[in-house]
């Protein structure tokens, strides 16, 4: 099937307007697929303009460390295992993620 991979990869670091300033977190890579078709790429517009927006990730604490982590907004880790692993097939994907959008 044809396929869109966004990769986004966070460098450890801190900066001002973070919820701990001056406090350093954890970064990490973030991999997301969507379907390279219309409803693919209207989605990919969408999440870019989030992702402009500071909306697509936030930092937690885990164990007492901050890291980088996926936001409200849901996306697809993985081609498959459905909805319950963040896969596909999930027939209402499109229509979640353009309401939380």
């Amino acid at each position: 099937h044809r396929s869109r991979r966004c990769l986004k990869r966070f460098l450890s670091c801190s900066k001002v307007g973070d919820p701990r300033p001056g406090e350093p977190y954890k970064g990490g890579n973030f991999c997301a697929f969507l379907p390279d078709n219309r409803e693919g790429q209207k989605t990919a517009v969408l999440l870019k303009k989030a992702f402009e927006q500071g909306l697509v990730f936030q930092i937690k604490s885990f164990n007492g460390e901050e890291r980088v982590t996926w936001g409200l907004i849901p996306h697809k880790t993985s081609w498959d295992g459905g909805k319950a692993r963040n896969g596909y097939p999930d027939a209402q994907y499109f229509h979640e993620v353009c309401t939380v959008l």
